[in-house]
Parts: C-alpha cells; sequence; structure tokens
C-alpha cells in the first residue's frame, strides 16, 4: 500500500492539464470581465453607423 501511494504521490502526468485548464479558466473569466465595455463601445459605433445611413438614405431620395 505504502509503495502505490509513492508512485501516486511522484505521477506527474495530469499536472500540465490541470494548468491549461487552469489558464483556459482565466481567459475564459478575463473575456467575461470585459463584455460589458465591449458591448457599449461597439452599440454606439454601430448606432453612429446607423444614424449616418439614415440621413444618406434620406438625402438621397428624389424630389424630396
Amino acid at each position: 500500500m505504502m509503495l502505490w501511494l509513492t508512485r501516486v504521490a511522484r505521477n506527474r502526468s495530469g499536472a500540465t492539464a490541470i494548468e491549461y485548464g487552469l489558464i483556459a479558466a482565466f481567459v475564459a473569466l478575463a473575456i467575461v470581465a470585459t463584455l460589458p465595455s465591449i458591448r457599449s463601445s461597439l452599440a454606439g459605433v454601430f448606432g453612429g453607423i446607423d444614424r449616418e445611413l439614415s440621413q444618406a438614405a434620406r438625402s438621397a431620395r428624389p424630389g424630396r
């Protein structure tokens, strides 16, 4: 039994997978944390584009 516990304690084959999992979790957390600011920035950009296109379409209509 003691020999088996020693082998299990020395086995490091799963350590790399755990490290990669932690890195992926931290990257996902960073992405989730920045989403609100990205969303408001994109809403402003696309809102400006919408206003410009609407104004251009109104001015391009014949007879007005």
